[in-house]
């Protein structure tokens, strides 16, 4: 069962409806939405960058018929707290560690990981430390491949790797951090700009904007290149315990282009594969087709075949 201290009382009529709420988790409250039945299949939503659990919005309503859903929002993003750097070092492996003990105190001991952009390397990080509780991956543009990683886009973080230059975080803050900078991620390569909510990057920018943030995000930034070393450990995870996995990615994606879609088909025996006309976040335009696409996907999952209790 799932932890009770700041669960919502449910009964069946408000099962599929959104529900919100904090865990403590060390010194850290960690926000989530959640929706569904709590008793069915665990589907976890890791978010990628600039955003929070607010990308996943729209599918968790979608999909809370068939399972239950969680999207936690990271320390730094979103709803969460945001600690300053001097009582947490935002790295990937501190946020990673989070999420699992989230999950560890919210009692959700099986499930399939949705991964996006950062989503990837927390869900992977969680998946090879845990093997035996993700039942399968499915990947939005989560990419875990060295040709998923778009050098072009990617030069000014490449070079700040190497040294962190002032002018370099000039650059990325305003290129990046900016109301425009956000609003490109999320209307470039797709279809019709103009159908993207503009409270996406209304939102991810007021809270880009908060005292810290940007230092913040630099750090993550710096940290990054530890998940491009790391790529060799998850492909062999991929290999050896040949999740299934289903790829919903969108083609036209600056940050991580297609082939890095590539690389799952070549590492595993059990893969849903869909490359989609759209950007970065393919929710977004796709969403639709997505959660039916998990469901399809998910129902030829053995542990995805009935309720179980976690």
């Amino acid at each position: 069962m799932k932890h009770p201290a700041t669960t919502p009382t449910l009964n069946s009529s408000n099962f599929n409806e959104a529900r919100y709420g904090y865990e403590t988790v060390g010194d850290h409250q960690i926000f989530f939405r959640e929706a569904g039945d709590p008793e069915n299949p665990a589907i976890v939503l890791l978010h990628g960058f600039p955003t929070s659990s607010h990308m996943y919005r729209n599918i968790i309503r979608m999909l809370s018929n068939n399972y239950y859903l969680i999207a936690p929002d990271y320390p730094g993003f979103g709803e969460s707290d945001c600690p300053s750097r001097e009582s947490f070092s935002y790295t990937f492996d501190n946020i990673a560690e989070i999420v699992n003990q989230f999950l560890e105190q919210r009692g959700i001991n099986q499930f399939s990981l949705f991964i996006q952009d950062y989503g990837a390397p927390i869900g992977f990080r969680i998946a090879t430390e845990h093997p035996e509780k993700v039942k399968a991956i499915i990947t939005q543009n989560g990419n875990a491949y060295e040709e998923g990683i778009n050098r072009e886009t990617w030069e000014p973080i490449i070079q700040y790797w190497d040294r962190r230059k002032p002018e370099l975080e000039e650059a990325i803050k305003t290129n990046i951090f900016s109301l425009e900078g956000i609003k490109w991620q999320y209307t470039h390569g797709t279809r019709n700009p103009d159908g993207i909510a503009p409270e996406n990057w209304n939102v991810d920018f007021m809270k880009m904007s908060r005292p810290g943030q940007h230092e913040i995000q630099l750090d993550l930034f710096f940290d990054y290149q530890n998940n491009l070393k790391l790529y060799p450990v998850w492909q062999q995870y991929l290999r050896e315990h040949q999740p299934p996995v289903l790829v919903v990615w969108g083609e036209h994606d600056a940050f991580f282009p297609a082939p890095g879609a590539e690389g799952y088909r070549r590492d595993l025996k059990n893969v849903d594969y869909h490359i989609l006309n759209t950007g970065h976040f393919a929710l977004e335009e796709e969403g639709p087709f997505i959660a039916e696409k998990i469901r399809a996907f998910l129902a030829q999952i053995p542990a995805y075949s009935k309720p179980y209790k976690g």
